[in-house]
Formats: structure tokens, sequence, C-alpha cells
């Protein structure tokens, strides 16, 4: 099959909508290969809002097989484990990976995502990749037996029509990709009644006792404050009432603050550094394929942030459709493996990461702490696994379940060789 606007006939060219953390690991990972890419982002800048920022185990695998972990690791923070509490910071469980070693995939690094952009940005220009900003892909999408395009619009307002080989909507929960394909409304799930605030702060909540990472579970005033920097940052997510600007949840911080530490702190103990407030949903997109257009991470699935799988687990989708990529562009796989990764990639969402991270989320509130505290199963396994080695291993292995490796859809010759009877 001729590719007219690859680099050549037997070179895949693919554009990759949005500049995110997916977007651009992606268009690093496949330009390595050698596989054109080219990546268009509405926004005039990299985003730099808080979110998502740590990276386990099927994580730093992409990151490593891209080149960027080594830099990651170097400017993030390793945390050394994580523990539930009490409203008044008594512990209730914890699980420590200080003797884990930080290169291990099974100990967690932290950076902020707009310094991870940023380092996965520079990895992907630097080895040839096209990142148009400012270019929005409008709901004019088409694709044929031989190739797909967008439409765009530029800084100019000029409307331009790009082709590719494969388009992936890496645009987020609001993907314009994944809007053309099934319509506005069409993001099966549902929307959580809970106004989250997602926090940048300085405050030295070491001297409550609180480990790196740490979630209280407290009916009203549950929250997650976790050590994301070595300069002492840390993200604080937690509840509020919903319906105000980002100003006016900006200016309620030092209240809510009073409200959920245990002990008060003064507004001038609490240095903000940034603050964004959003609504969680849980949603799966019904195909993460619809023929050549393809969707990965938050355009294809959302879910709640206590417990990192948004992110994570839309990285591992990155490198499952890499991987199949790779093995069409080398003739080692038909498109039909472009279906093996949208089925296997929801069925990893629906198993694991929409049930772990309600579960997660709702251990923080649903109940009274007590009761709690003495019911869920997830605790039990965690005070087992403090006295149980093997158990701990298999907990630490058990993340990598995210991943799943395409290459066993590969063919040992040729598919063009099968074909033609070689």
């Amino acid at each position: 099959m001729m590719h007219p606007l690859a680099i050549d006939a037997d070179n895949h060219k693919v554009i990759i909508v949005g500049a995110g953390p997916a977007g651009l690991l992606l268009a690093t990972l496949l330009q390595k290969r050698g596989i054109q890419t080219q990546v268009l982002e509405a926004s005039d800048t990299l985003d730099d809002q808080p979110r998502a920022c740590h990276y386990g185990g099927p994580g730093k695998r992409e990151l490593s097989r891209a080149g960027v972990l080594d830099k990651i690791s170097a400017e993030g923070f390793h945390p050394g484990g994580v523990s539930w509490r009490r409203k008044d910071g008594s512990s209730i469980v914890a699980l420590d990976s200080s003797d884990v070693p930080e290169t291990s995939l099974h100990r967690m690094v932290c950076l902020p995502l707009g310094r991870v952009i940023r380092i996965i940005y520079d990895e992907a220009v630097s080895n040839g990749c096209e990142v148009l900003m400012q270019h929005k892909v409008t709901p004019s999408i088409g694709q044929t037996a031989e190739g797909a395009w967008v439409d765009v619009v530029d800084a100019s307002s000029k409307v331009q029509r790009f082709h590719a080989d494969y388009v992936v909507g890496c645009d987020g929960a609001n993907s314009q990709i994944r809007r053309a394909l099934f319509g506005d409304l069409e993001f099966p799930g549902r929307t959580w009644d809970q106004q989250i605030i997602a926090s940048n702060v300085y405050y030295p909540f070491e001297k409550l006792g609180y480990g790196d990472s740490n979630f209280i579970v407290d009916q009203n005033n549950w929250y997650m404050a976790a050590k994301i920097t070595k300069d002492g940052m840390w993200r604080v997510t937690y509840g509020d009432v919903p319906g105000l600007t980002k100003e006016q949840y900006t200016e309620r911080l030092p209240m809510r603050f009073k409200e959920m530490l245990p002990i008060a702190p003064e507004p001038s103990d609490i240095k903000i550094a940034n603050v964004g407030p959003y609504r969680m949903h849980q949603r799966l997109a019904e195909k993460m394929r619809v023929g050549r257009f393809l969707l990965a991470a938050d355009a294809a699935h959302l879910c709640n942030p206590f417990g990192g799988l948004g992110l994570v687990g839309g990285i591992a989708d990155v490198g499952s459709l890499y991987d199949a990529l790779v093995g069409i562009d080398q003739g080692l796989a038909d498109e039909s493996i472009l279906d093996k990764y949208s089925d296997i990639r929801r069925q990893k969402y629906k198993e694991i990461v929409d049930p772990m991270s309600t579960s997660n989320f709702r251990r923080l509130w649903e109940k009274d702490p007590e009761t709690t505290i003495a019911e869920d199963d997830f605790f039990k396994i965690l005070r087992m696994a403090n006295e149980d080695e093997a158990l701990l291993s298999q907990l630490r292995e058990a993340s990598m379940s995210l991943t799943h490796d395409f290459t066993e859809f590969y063919g040992t010759r040729p598919v063009k060789a099968v074909l033609a009877g070689a």
C-alpha cells in the first residue's frame, strides 16, 4: 500500500492531537523508531496546571523506553511510602517503600506534570517530531482506505487539512477527536458529585508527623497530601463547595486547611503555588479505534485522581499503542492489532482502573472512619502485607497488570511476505 504523505512508502506517518504527556510520549517513542510524527496542539503553551504527578511501574516503564526517565528521576522526588490516616493525623495503616531502590520500577517517582511535559517535549522535538502549537482540530475529520485527515484552524484563523496514515486523539477529556467520532454527548459513564480542588502548596506537613504520601479518611474533611518535589512542595487534593471561581477557591484554601488539618495553620504558614478546581468523572469511550482514528489516555477514559490510575493508565495506553503501530510499520502485524489495542485497553479500564480508583476515593469518605478502618478489605490486605514479605512483593508486582505486551500479536515473518506466500 502506498502512503503518499509518509517519508517513504514503508514509513507510516502518525498525527497526534494533543501535546500533553500522552501525546508527546507517543510522539517520542514513535519518532525514535523512525515513524514520522506530527503533534497538533490547540493551546499556545504547554499545560502547567496542578495535575497527577506520581509515576509508578507502568509509567516508569514507558518513560524509560522513551529515554526520559533518567532526567525525570534526577529532578524528581521518590516517595518513601504511603499511609492512610484519621483526621487527627494518627496512622491507620502504612506501606513503606523506602527500602526499594529508586531505580526499581516499584519505587514511584514524582515530578509536577508541567515539568514532565517539558522534558518529554524537548525529547520529542530533538528527535525530529514536529509540534505545532495553536493548531486546533475542528469537527471536520475523515478517512479513506489509504489514510486519515483532520481540518485544523491555526493562530491566523486559516483552515488547513492535515493528512496521515493514522490519527491518534490524545487531546484530553474534551477530546475533539472523540467527539467527532461519537458525538459531543457520547462519553459513557458518570460524574462525581464532589467538587475537587488540586493545590500545590508549601507547608511543613512533616511537623504533623505525615509521611511522603497521605490519605485522610473522614466523611467531611477527606483529602490527600503528598510531597511532590525535593524543595518541599506538596500536592493537597480536597473537596469544597461547588460553583465557585478559581479565585474564590484560592481565597478559601486557608480556611479549608484550618478545617482539615489536625493542627490549624495560620494563612501566613501556607505558601500557595497553584490551585486548580475540577470535576471528576468515571467514563470510557465505546471504542478506542474507529478505522484509522485511535484514542488514548484521557481522550478515551477518565477516572478520579485518587491512586494516580488516570495518568499511569493513560501512559500504559501509549505503550500499548506504540507497540501496535510499530508492529504494523515493520510488517510484523496487520491492522487487526489495533482492534486488539482497543479491546484490551478498554478491558484494563473496566477491570482495573475504574473499580480501583472508585474504591480508593470512596474509602476516604463513604462510611464512618472507624467502620472503614475495621471492615475495609484493602486495609486488611495492607496489614497482612506488612507481616508477609511475599504478599508485599505481590502487591508491588500487581501494578504492572496495567500493561500488556502487544508484541505477542506479532508474526514471526513480515505480513507482506506471508501474504505473498514467501
